[in-house]
């Protein structure tokens, strides 16, 4: 469904596992920022209601995720560290089309918020099928089908809201694009990482 052209190693999981902390952390404001871009959205296409109506719930939604994943990192007596950068998402952003119309622009939003989406699913999907920790697994396994909604919610606008954009052929290109900076990734305790 998500057409991810290269998969993330389960073994990343092991990784994610030595440093719950670090994760959780990376989890935490990887919310917060897909609700800042939920929020971007709206403000930059506030003409288009039923997108808007779409995006208050997407910033919503994201922002309870951070909230659940703060908890989590308080009832296990650990800290919210800094924010720290997302190279995977400064990657993704250099694909970006920064021509073109206003709504060329919401397009490439759409499907760069899609990705980001669809990749996050992925690897909560991993992270449920692999953690040792049940509390976890579980957490991860419920997100990861918010994930999925997300997804399909950025692809659906993108393709409602098209002008002369052929968001299937983008699509792939973001997918194609997307696989080959996801090479250098796997090795980290982020979600990205």
């Amino acid at each position: 469904m998500l057409g991810l052209k290269l998969a993330t190693d389960p073994r990343w999981v092991n990784i994610v596992e030595s440093n719950i902390e670090e994760i959780l952390t990376d989890h935490a404001w990887c919310e917060q920022k897909a609700a800042y871009n939920a929020m971007h959205i709206i403000v930059n296409n506030s003409e288009k209601p039923e997108l808007v109506a779409e995006m208050i719930k997407i910033a919503r939604e994201e922002m309870e995720h951070f909230e659940m994943v703060h908890n989590i990192i308080q009832e296990r007596g650990l800290k919210l560290g800094r924010d720290q950068k997302d190279d995977y998402v400064s990657d993704l952003m250099k694909f970006a089309k920064k021509d073109g119309s206003r709504n060329d622009v919401l397009i490439e939003r759409l499907l760069f918020a899609a990705l980001i989406e669809a990749r996050s699913c992925e690897r909560f999907r991993i992270l449920s099928q692999n953690i040792k920790d049940p509390t976890l697994a579980k957490f991860y396994h419920d997100l990861m089908v918010s994930e999925a909604g997300h997804y399909t919610t950025f692809i659906k606008f993108a393709k409602q809201y098209t002008e002369k954009v052929d968001v299937d052929k983008r699509w792939n290109e973001w997918l194609v694009y997307e696989a080959e900076i996801m090479k250098k990734y796997g090795k980290k305790e982020t979600v990205h990482g």
